[in-house]
């Protein structure tokens, strides 16, 4: 299939952790195309959801089968972007620090502290004699952002609208001090994939926003007594918050059509 032989994809999902596909995607096909900075995690599945063309890309791989510190970033959205995606909704699991971003909460976070290093995180670093300086004021293009929050006050579905996402390296969870650091600089939720995808978006033109899904309450962050984070419960709680996701997807699609 031809990255461009499809109808305008009316917006990209990007699946973090426990979002391997988009199971309401119908008549989904793959596009497997290498790009100037290697292969994607998987092949963009591009289809129809509430009559809208949609495209997906698990993150991780179908498999789950990258690291956090290992995903190509660059290929991914460059994928994208070159399927004719102008808008992408990027979901990630993350830890809860406030008290709001307890687990299974949805989030809709509006600012963004990096704290990744040794990423490729930028197209345009000078290496091949182009050098860019993208204004990052507000990571997540606010239009994106008030679509998304309206669709899910209008299929009644909580989230919690605003709050700093801290990336952290990965793919260990971080120390309880770690946590504590991120808290005194004013993050709420930690997670490992929302840096350079974020900047790299920015870069590249594209609309962005991001949809926190909270795993599991962040070291030291829980109520006195919470037990060591296991996978049992983040993959129980990630099942829970993304449970209702292809109505809140189908619901964006329809304002964004507006």
């Amino acid at each position: 299939m031809n990255l461009t032989d499809h109808e305008p994809i009316a917006l990209a999902v990007i699946g973090g952790t426990g979002l391997y596909r988009l199971a309401t995607l119908a008549g989904a096909r793959s596009v497997n195309a290498s790009t100037p900075y290697g292969d994607a995690s998987g092949p963009l599945r591009i289809g129809t959801l509430g009559g809208q063309t949609v495209a997906f890309l698990p993150r991780h791989g179908e498999g789950h089968a990258l690291p956090p510190h290992k995903v190509n970033y660059r290929a991914n959205l460059w994928l994208l972007r070159e399927a004719g995606v102008r808008r992408v909704l990027a979901v990630n699991a993350v830890g809860g620090i406030t008290q709001r971003f307890g687990p299974r909460v949805l989030g809709l976070p509006d600012q963004l502290i990096d704290y990744t290093w040794g990423r490729a995180a930028s197209f345009w670093d000078g290496a091949d004699g182009d050098l860019l300086h993208v204004d990052m004021t507000d990571p997540y293009t606010p239009s994106l952002r008030t679509a998304v929050h309206a669709a899910a006050r209008e299929v009644k579905i909580p989230l919690v609208d605003g709050g700093c996402y801290g990336a952290t390296q990965g793919p260990r969870l971080e120390t309880r001090a770690e946590i504590e650091r991120l808290r005194r600089d004013g993050c709420d939720v930690v997670g490992m994939t929302g840096m350079p995808e974020a900047g790299l978006a920015r870069e590249l033109g594209l609309d962005y926003a991001c949809l926190a899904l909270v795993a599991n309450w962040a070291a030291g962050c829980g109520p006195a007594g919470t037990p060591a984070i296991t996978m049992e419960e983040v993959t129980a709680n990630l099942e829970h918050a993304t449970a209702r996701l292809p109505e809140l997807i189908a619901a964006v699609l329809k304002r964004l059509a507006r």
